[in-house]
């Protein structure tokens, strides 16, 4: 079974100066729902007290009325994910057959109305630009993120997603109170005014999670910004990805997990060049 937590390797970077480094990440796992033999949704989770999460979210949602509802409930391994199976008792399923509908959903979960491990997690478009940033400029692209935040300004819960460029700065911003929706928003925003996210940098106010990183690919985003950190999965699909993954951005320290070549020592701070480790190997920065 998979487990909660992972280690991976990052390059650390504090004020110019870059280390090799590591850090614990929370796992992200394809959960799948299925009554029945039915699945009715996937949600991404950490994989741990799954039968309380079925539990709970089969009460939340109106699946069941109780927990006597569940005839058995059994957590299989697929090669995708997991799958919580559930079968009902013979009054219980049929209620539920009865008030099946489409799931509104919460702002966490990112996947609602996904009803296969298969659509939870399609392999990412690949991302090829050449693009090229420094750590200074990771550090402005996040720095220009809160001042622009006007809604967050007046209710303080709210998170942004940005576009930012070498040459023009913040270019735009987008609020919502679900990270994934503030992504999308930016998406279309640049979509419409037919803006090439491979000309610079996506900064999150969020953490990483794996449909954050797909968004991006899907956008061709070579570089993609948090203020927290990645869940392991966002790590592994980055990297297949093509894309530079940084986290834990604040101030002038970030750690970067996958693809460091995008990122250039920068030469006010550091006049030699470094290696720069990853699980793939050695990458020569300059």
């Amino acid at each position: 079974m998979t487990e909660p937590l992972a280690r991976v390797e990052s390059v650390k970077v504090v004020a110019g100066s870059t280390s090799a480094s590591s850090r614990v990440l929370p796992e992200e796992t394809a959960v799948a729902l299925v009554y029945d033999g039915s699945t009715h949704a996937v949600m991404m989770a950490t994989p741990q007290d799954l039968e309380d999460f079925a539990l709970g979210f089969s009460l939340a949602e109106g699946k069941i009325d109780r927990v006597s509802d569940i005839a058995s409930l059994d957590v299989v391994e697929q090669p995708l994910g997991l799958e919580l199976r559930m079968w009902m008792t013979p009054g219980a399923g049929h209620r539920l057959a009865v008030r099946r509908r489409a799931m509104l959903g919460p702002t966490g979960c990112g996947l609602c109305g996904v009803e296969s491990l298969e659509q939870a997690l399609p392999a990412a478009k690949p991302v090829t630009a050449t693009l090229q940033v420094s750590a200074v400029q990771i550090e402005a692209a996040m720095a220009s993120l809160a001042p622009a935040q006007k809604l967050n300004r007046e209710a303080r819960a709210l998170h942004a997603a940005g576009f930012w460029t070498l040459d023009k700065g913040l270019v735009m911003v987008r609020e919502d109170v679900g990270r994934h929706n503030a992504l999308d928003k930016l998406a279309g925003a640049m979509a419409r005014k037919a803006i090439d996210a491979a000309a610079g940098i996506i900064v999150l106010t969020s953490r990483l999670s794996v449909e954050l990183v797909q968004k991006a690919a899907q956008m061709g985003a070579p570089v993609l910004v948090a203020v927290s950190v990645p869940t392991a999965l966002a790590v592994r699909t980055a990297d297949a990805a093509g894309i530079t993954l940084v986290g834990i951005a604040r101030g002038d320290a970030f750690e970067i997990f996958t693809h460091p070549e995008r990122v250039a020592a920068e030469p006010a701070r550091s006049t030699r060049p470094v290696r720069l480790r990853t699980e793939g190997g050695l990458h020569a920065n300059v």
